[in-house]
């Protein structure tokens, strides 16, 4: 016997849609017209604020199906480790030069001399270069050091410039004019290279076409506080899914500034070292691979150094990167169009140096939320399901799983996980007025030096909050303001959301609320700080640059 099946003629349908609407709020708007719009009635700027956020939303979303097929590529391709086409025999290793570039790092530079003087390779092989731009006491520090280790036997040399022609860039540039190596390996202040290190990247070079090997950065303080375990989730991200999947796929990735061998040859073939954008490594990476230099990125091989500690550092990072890599986008993407490459090595490129154009967007999208949903005043499940979630599960269902993959890959699974991910998120909104500012900075042709992240020598065994009291702690400038006030924005728009029982769009909110409120506050407190003990006999010396 057939079972009763129910009258779905008109009037049968749209019974069952009254009833499904009773069950979706959202749903009767549709049942009682045959219109999804949520816009009862819609003038010029409720349209215009509409097609805003959708716009940028589907922008948001572009770059957040790029991530995800980025953390594809890794999964696809994370067993297929690189390994050396041949070795050096013990007595045909080639000479290497160390290239240590320091401005102002007196509270680091020894523990690096000791980590490079300790490095296991032929001493008649190794010259290690400290490039010395110094203005304070970090001079007599490194210099004493320098003839400490060349007594005993060690070919280090000290080379101090009085100006800071180039940067960075200008420091390896002129180190570079006298160095003895046919490889270059270079260390930031802040890492502490493993003896080892050499001995593992040098192999890689027996292939005529490698230009580069560029290790991963690993954290010597990532547990000290709630910043640094953010950054760490961020960083690893970084080098974990990207530089991984870019490599073993095929694509071009970046040499990281530091922790990294490059042969000389391609270094000069590839125009040099140039200081007109504040990614000089960045820069060069993509003049040599758009020349057939081969980079090789090894994952399980690590180099430590130090994270930033308080958040006027970690900006101050975060925002010469945003504006190196926007420089250097600008300076590369307009060149792809006449090179013979592959199309997926041209979107890969372009999506990976435009990322930060976003920042911008970013704030855009952020402001608008409140008029959105004046807007949509009687949105419902329905509406939320059908035109918000495709969208936003790209956008940040995409950095969810490609933040969890990677610290699944060096730490395993945990819950714990999942509540580093959700700051780690926040902190990547809140700073995003910091990095919008650079990358308008860079857009408008707005020049600025190149403003080193301060470090204080702390690692995991590190407990005191003595550096607290050192030198180069930054002042806090006017950002901060703007931040407080994007986080009372969001509480607004929470309490409004509340008040219109629109429940869907909270979780994504309070992303907002805690990011720009962490940001901001803390930003505030570490530059009250600083100004406090500034004013305080023999108090730090304040960075020249304010945020």
């Amino acid at each position: 016997m057939n079972p009763v099946l129910p009258d779905l003629n008109t009037n049968g349908f749209v019974s069952l849609l009254d009833s499904a609407a009773r069950m979706l709020p959202g749903l009767e708007k549709f049942s009682r017209t045959n219109n999804i719009s949520y816009l009862y009635t819609s003038d010029a700027l409720d349209w215009t604020i509409f097609i805003l956020y959708f716009g940028l939303l589907f922008i948001l979303a572009v770059y957040g199906a790029y991530r995800l097929r980025i953390t594809y590529l890794f999964l696809r391709y994370h067993q297929f480790r690189p390994q050396p086409k041949a070795r050096f025999d013990e007595d045909d290793l080639p000479h290497v030069t160390v290239q240590l570039p320091l401005f102002n790092e007196m509270y680091v530079v020894e523990r690096l001399l000791a980590a490079c003087a300790a490095l296991d390779y032929p001493k008649d092989r190794l010259e290690i270069q400290v490039l010395d731009d110094s203005t304070d006491e970090t001079q007599a520090i490194a210099k004493a050091a320098v003839e400490r280790y060349a007594a005993q036997g060690l070919d280090m040399v000290y080379l101090h410039r009085t100006n800071r022609t180039g940067f960075k860039a200008g420091a390896l540039s002129e180190g570079l004019k006298v160095a003895k190596g046919q490889f270059i390996l270079i260390f930031d202040a802040d890492f502490q290279p493993k003896p080892d290190c050499i001995r593992k990247m040098i192999h890689y070079f027996t292939e005529p076409r490698v230009g580069v090997v560029q290790f991963r950065w690993s954290h010597l303080n990532a547990d000290y506080n709630l910043l640094t375990r953010v950054q760490s989730v961020m960083l690893d991200g970084h080098f974990v899914i990207e530089h991984t999947a870019r490599h073993r796929s095929g694509g071009f990735f970046n040499f990281n500034g530091t922790a990294g061998m490059w042969r000389r040859e391609a270094i000069v073939w590839s125009g040099g070292w140039q200081a007109d954008t504040l990614a000089e490594d960045t820069d060069l990476s993509y003049r040599a691979q758009l020349l057939g230099w081969k980079f090789v990125y090894i994952l399980d091989e690590d180099v430590p150094a130090e994270l930033p500690v308080d958040i006027n550092a970690f900006k101050v990072q975060q925002r010469r990167w945003a504006k190196g890599y926007t420089q250097v986008a600008m300076k590369i993407l307009p060149r792809l169009g006449g090179l013979n490459l592959p199309l997926h090595a041209k979107i890969e490129t372009f999506f990976h140096l435009s990322g930060n154009l976003i920042y911008p967007l970013m704030i855009v999208f952020h402001l608008l939320h409140l008029p959105v949903l004046i807007v949509r005043y009687n949105q419902g499940l329905f509406h939320l399901m059908l035109l918000d979630v495709p969208f936003l599960l790209l956008s940040t269902f995409s950095v969810t799983s490609y933040y969890f993959i990677s610290l699944k890959e060096l730490h395993g699974s945990t819950w714990k996980n999942l509540l580093l991910i959700y700051l780690a998120m926040s902190i990547g909104v809140g700073i995003s007025i910091s990095n919008a500012k650079a990358v308008l900075e860079a857009l408008l042709g707005i020049q600025s030096g190149f403003v080193r992240t301060p470090k204080y020598a702390i690692d995991e065994k590190t407990q005191e909050k003595s550096w607290q009291q050192k030198k180069y702690r930054r002042t806090m400038g006017w950002l901060p303001m703007l931040e407080i006030g994007m986080t009372m924005y969001f509480v607004l728009t929470i309490a409004y959301a509340i008040h219109s029982e629109i429940w869907g769009v909270l979780p994504f909110l309070s992303i907002f609320v805690l990011g720009y409120g962490y940001v901001g506050v803390a930003s505030l407190l570490n530059g009250l700080g600083v100004r406090k003990s500034a004013s305080l006999p023999g108090g730090n010396q304040l960075s020249p640059v304010t945020d």
